[in-house]
This record gives C-alpha cells, sequence and structure tokens, in this order.
C-alpha cells in the first residue's frame, strides 16, 4: 500500500460539504479532497440565490422553522430543523472569518449589515447572499483556503470507482468503511485510498433526468457507493424540479435565481397574462413544487414550450444591481431582463433524498460520513425550502467534523488494502453503449418519472432501468472502467432508486405527484420510504 494514500479522512466531493468539511478537519488529521473534476466545478459553484439565516430583529428562530416544515409537507425531522436553523448564524460567521464577500447596505449610522432578500416559502427576509453568485463566492473562499492548508491534499479528476469495507474483504465485525478504490482520470491510473474515515460529499443526482439545472457532475455518485457499500437511502422520490431555468438553446442549465420573485418578479403565459394567483394565493412565492407544477400545467394546457418571468416594471439599476449575472447571461444571449420577460421552464434540480444520516451525518456503516445534497437528514422532508441547501452543507460540515475529531483516535489504522485487479477486462470498442444508454436513462426518467407521474409510468421506467442495469453490468465487468462508465453505472442505480421509492409511496405529497394518487394519504402519519440493500 502506497503510504502518500493513506490518510485519517478521505472526502469524496469538493463542494460547500467537502471543503468546509476538510479545513474543519485540517488542524487536527490529515485531510484528502477527492473532485472528479475542477476542484470548484460542482453544484456549490452556481449556486445562485443564498443561504438561509434569521438576522433580522423582525424574524426569529421559531419562524424559520415553521416555514421549513410547511414546505416539507409533513416529512421534516422537527429535531433537525431546529438543529440546522439554530446553527446557520455561526455557520455565516464562520464564512465570513474566510472571507466571503457577502453583499451588504449601509444602515442609517454609515455602517453596513449583510443584505437579506427572501425567496419562496419563507416569511421573512431571511436569506443572505453575494449578488446573485452566492455559490461562487463561497467556493472560491474555501477553495482559496483549502489550497493554502498544509495538511489538506487536493485530488482533481479522481473519480472514486467504490468504497472498499470490511465486508468486501472478509475481514469480521461490523461492516466498517476502511477506503476507495479512485481511478485518476488524466493518467487513467486506479489507486487504493485508504483512511480511518471516509466522507460523501458528493452533491445530488438531477443529471438522471434530461433537463436539469445541474452541472455535469451531478449523477449520484455518492448515493450509489453508499448503496452498493450497504447503506441505506431515504427519500429519493422527492426530487426538486426548478420552476425557472432559462429556455434557450444556447443556455444549457441556467438557473434563473428564485431570488428574482422574491423581489417581484411575476410568471406569464405566452399572452402576457399571469396565472400563479390560481394556483396558490402565495402566487410567485410558493413553495418550488407547486410553482413548477403551475407552470407544467400551464405548459401541457397551452402546448406552449415556456413561460415567461417578467421583472421589467422594477427600476433598471436595481435589476442590474441585484442580479448581475443572471442580467450579463441573459443580455449574451439577446434577453434584456431590464425590458422584457425571461422565457423559462422547469428542470430537475435538487435531490431532496439520499444516504440516510443521524444528527453526525453518520451513515449505516461505521466510518462513513454524509454531508450536503447527498445525504437525507430529515431537514427537506417531502420539499426543500429555498436557501435551506448550503445551510445544510455548513451545519452538518460542522456536525460530522466534531464527531470525527471526537472519535478519532479510538478508530484503528486500516489493513493493507489489495490493489485494483485488471487482469480480465480489456479496452472497450463500443463506448457508444455508454454514451446510448446514458441518454436512455434521462429521457425515461424525464418522460415517466417527472414532475407528474402515475404508476403506469413508474412500472414502465422501472422496467427499463432494470434492462439496463444488468446490461451495464455486464459492460463493466468486461471492459476498463472510464470516468464516463463510472457516472453511468451510477446513474442507473439512482435512477432506480428513484422510481422504486416513487412507487411505494401511494400519495401525493411535496414534490412526489401522482394521478394515480392525488392526494395526501391521511390514513396514517406520514412516513420516509427507506429502502436498504
Amino acid at each position: 500500500m502506497d503510504k502518500e494514500n493513506t490518510y485519517d479522512a478521505l472526502i469524496i466531493g469538493s463542494g460547500a460539504s467537502g471543503l468546509s468539511l476538510a479545513l474543519r478537519l485540517a488542524d487536527h488529521a490529515r485531510v484528502a479532497v477527492l473532485s472528479k473534476v475542477a476542484l470548484n466545478e460542482g453544484s456549490t459553484l452556481y449556486a445562485q440565490g443564498g443561504i438561509s439565516a434569521v438576522l433580522d430583529a423582525q424574524d426569529s428562530l421559531e419562524s424559520h422553522i415553521e416555514d421549513t416544515l410547511v414546505s416539507g409537507a409533513g416529512l421534516c425531522n422537527p429535531d433537525t430543523v431546529r438543529l440546522v436553523v439554530s446553527q446557520a448564524k455561526d455557520c455565516i460567521d464562520w464564512l465570513l472569518e474566510r472571507g466571503v464577500a457577502f453583499t451588504e447596505v449601509e444602515n442609517g449610522d454609515h455602517a453596513h449589515q449583510l443584505h437579506l432578500t427572501r425567496e419562496g416559502g419563507h416569511t421573512h427576509r431571511r436569506v443572505v447572499h453575494a449578488a446573485d453568485a452566492t455559490g461562487r463566492a463561497v467556493e472560491s473562499s474555501l477553495e482559496k483556503s483549502a489550497r493554502a492548508h498544509p495538511n489538506i491534499a487536493l485530488f482533481e479528476y479522481h473519480n472514486v470507482i467504490d468504497l472498499i469495507t470490511s465486508r468486501k474483504l472478509g475481514l469480521g465485525g461490523p461492516q466498517r468503511v476502511l477506503g476507495a478504490y479512485v481511478l485518476d482520470a488524466k493518467r487513467q491510473q486506479i489507486h487504493a485510498f485508504r483512511a480511518r474515515v471516509i466522507a460523501l460529499a458528493t452533491g445530488g443526482a438531477s443529471k438522471v433526468y434530461l433537463y436539469t439545472s445541474n452541472p455535469d457532475v451531478s449523477t449520484g455518485d455518492g448515493i450509489a457507493l453508499a448503496w452498493r457499500a450497504g447503506a441505506r437511502v431515504a427519500n429519493m422520490e422527492f426530487i426538486q424540479f426548478h420552476p425557472t431555468c432559462l429556455y434557450h438553446p444556447h443556455a444549457r442549465s441556467f438557473l434563473i435565481s428564485e431570488a428574482v420573485r422574491g423581489e417581484g418578479g411575476r410568471l406569464l403565459l405566452p399572452d402576457g397574462s399571469p396565472f400563479m394567483h390560481r394556483f396558490d394565493p402565495r402566487g410567485e412565492l410558493a413553495p418550488r413544487d407547486v410553482v413548477a407544477r403551475a407552470i407544467d400545467h400551464e405548459m401541457k394546457r397551452l402546448g406552449a414550450d415556456c413561460v415567461y418571468l417578467d421583472i421589467s416594471h422594477r427600476p433598471a439599476d436595481f435589476v442590474r444591481s441585484h442580479f448581475p449575472t443572471i442580467h450579463a447571461r441573459c443580455l449574451e444571449l439577446g434577453i434584456d431582463m431590464t425590458r422584457t420577460p425571461i422565457p423559462v421552464v422547469p428542470a430537475a434540480h435538487y435531490t431532496c433524498g439520499g444516504v440516510l444520516t443521524d444528527h453526525a451525518a453518520r451513515t449505516d456503516i461505521e466510518g462513513l460520513y454524509a454531508v450536503g445534497e447527498v445525504a437525507c437528514t430529515g431537514l427537506h422532508g417531502a420539499n426543500r425550502m429555498a436557501s435551506n441547501s448550503l445551510l445544510e452543507c455548513l451545519v452538518f460540515a460542522k456536525q460530522a467534523s466534531q464527531d470525527i475529531l471526537d472519535r478519532l483516535a479510538e478508530i484503528p489504522p486500516c489493513p493493507a488494502l489489495p490493489e485494483w485487479d485488471e487482469s480480465k477486462v480489456t479496452d472497450s470498442d463500443e463506448e457508444v453503449v455508454v454514451s446510448h444508454n446514458w441518454d436512455e436513462i434521462r429521457r425515461f426518467m424525464w418522460d415517466y418519472v417527472g414532475i407528474v407521474r402515475t404508476d403506469k409510468r413508474l412500472q414502465r421506467a422501472l422496467h427499463r432501468a432494470e434492462l439496463l442495469k444488468q446490461e451495464i453490468a455486464d459492460y463493466y465487468g468486461n471492459f476498463r472502467v472510464t470516468s464516463d462508465l463510472l457516472e453511468l453505472r451510477n446513474l442507473v442505480i439512482v435512477a432506480e432508486l428513484i422510481i422504486r421509492s416513487a412507487l411505494l409511496r401511494k400519495e401525493s405529497r411535496g414534490l412526489h405527484f401522482t394521478l394515480d394518487y392525488p392526494g395526501h394519504d391521511d390514513s396514517r402519519p406520514p412516513e420516509n420510504t427507506v429502502l436498504t440493500p
């Protein structure tokens, strides 16, 4: 075993969750961070809106808790919600100490305070932001700190193939994580990394859908890794579709922040008439599931390609100063949002379910943690409230770091790990199989497991997923691994988990809406959908 690939903590993923955890551990442990592409190329970089935190005297923790519980449609864990909300201010202060430049406003004494905006589901202004590029500000600051820390080793273009557990090695005792097999994609070499603890911080799985606001890396890798290792997952049916992704042939996956609606943006039909008031008294500031279904309904009713988001009634200087990134991108495409509405459509955006964890971010497997969108903590329930996601990343990175540091000295060193065996595989001469199966998964998931579902559509999707999973497994067993193949292998597992979870829920709740069961099942208390390998 290469001693250089032995660490106290191995963190898989380099967004807000992964880098926050690395920085909180690094003063007391040797840490490796793996990123399957460039270090900053993940969902955090593209997060526009902000981070929810109670900072206004008119606001309260109880209000933030209640708003989150309402958005979660009865499935949030109240203890988890309180834990996260109560630590928001400390986490914002921690980011400020690391140089994150949040947007400020002058108060009456010429002093500055953080500007707060409002987004869907919130009853108060409580979203801290850096203009309309909060994720970029957070990611760049954390990346700078991580690159400067002597105890953090950063590995870009390193894609995890599988976790190595004691059970896989035939060792006795409780199931324990020992390391991971990792593909160095640039050198096409596979190495075994070993660590006392491993944290999954790989983000979500929205690339399982044809249309998504997520970057290409969001292929559910951590969920699939944990599932193959034997950890439970929960609530995978709850996929959040962001209501407003820019509709333009040259704008792939560009999100129009919910803050545009928070600052007065109105949703309009192609004829210019508003419609959200017909679906919810909260109008444009209804929770995302309500807004996305309303847009989907109107597009299907009218046969329209998109609807429109209009903030041109606000002063042009206001629009440009509050949404500089969105304004600049729209201008590049010939859309001046200070004068004309923006064409928008819903797109898969956030995975509310994931690897089941406790309040310390621990999974079912000893030594394996999951932080951020990859995890199901109980915060989001059946629908995530806007800007609670980055907050969850920060809080559970803190929770995990405290637990890891408390227990690290008690964890025995990992045994030597066998090297990766490629003696029975060859280079593929059928790469078209990978690209074809990738496209097929994303298309049937969009068509059959999208915003509105039926049991018939779900069964059709499950049949295709099962066939493709076997085909991909056969391919994986015969050819050398590539990053594309690893993502495809993970993607089909996540697709199946979403479908099976959706079939188990015989009601409509939050983000899961089925025409076969259009209302809540009030015959029993709402339950999480938990799947066991």
